[in-house]
């Protein structure tokens, strides 16, 4: 048989292929990727050549801006590529839309249980601060959420102190998320981002 990439394709010539972390390849690949890329095909190692034109070639690097592209991949390649897309580093304000989501996503799981989640948004910005990390996009922020909400919380519900019908609210308070059941919180504690004086 012929080369995975080549068998796969003669196979299903109508395929997107993702080359993640391209920048990670042997030298040898990327002139593998010249000859198909600029004609639209491949000779494997049985010299069948397969049509690579009805193929969608994605490739994904974890360099950081366009300055390294040129300082990593050579111009003949580069200029081969249809188009680069740069993907910037996400802000606080768009974590805190992830937040939103993640905890939707949470409330879904606990409504399984008769259990409903609302969070101040003292306990969302802490959150959101403590997921924000410019690097590497979204993957500490569920690290966090998992660390500081999602654990915490469980522990919790397996000692009972929250039962079917409760409305859960989390609050921010020394730098981690307390729990307080709904009718157990003072409005003017809520209010605030970072309450005080709850019992958690």
């Amino acid at each position: 048989e012929g080369g995975q990439l080549t068998e796969a394709v003669r196979r299903r010539p109508y395929s997107v292929i993702l080359l993640d972390e391209i920048e990670k390849a042997h030298a040898e690949v990327f002139d593998v990727l010249l000859q198909l890329l600029d004609d639209g095909r491949l000779t494997d190692g049985h010299g069948r050549t397969v049509d690579f034109r009805n193929t969608v070639v994605i490739m994904t690097s974890n360099l950081r801006s366009a300055e390294d592209l040129t300082e990593r991949f050579r111009p003949e390649f580069l200029n081969r590529i249809d188009e680069i897309v740069v993907f910037e580093s996400l802000t606080r304000e768009q974590l805190g839309s992830i937040v939103t989501l993640q905890l939707a996503r949470l409330n879904e799981r606990l409504a399984e249980r008769g259990l409903a989640l609302e969070l101040t948004d003292g306990a969302r910005e802490l959150l959101a601060e403590a997921g924000w990390d410019p690097a590497y996009g979204a993957r500490p922020l569920k690290r966090a959420i998992q660390r500081l909400l999602e654990n915490p919380l469980a522990l919790r519900l397996l000692e009972g102190e929250f039962g079917d019908g409760d409305t859960i609210r989390a609050y921010a308070e020394l730098g981690e998320i307390r729990f307080a059941r709904d009718e157990d919180s003072e409005p003017d504690e809520l209010a605030e981002p970072e309450p005080v004086g709850a019992e958690s």
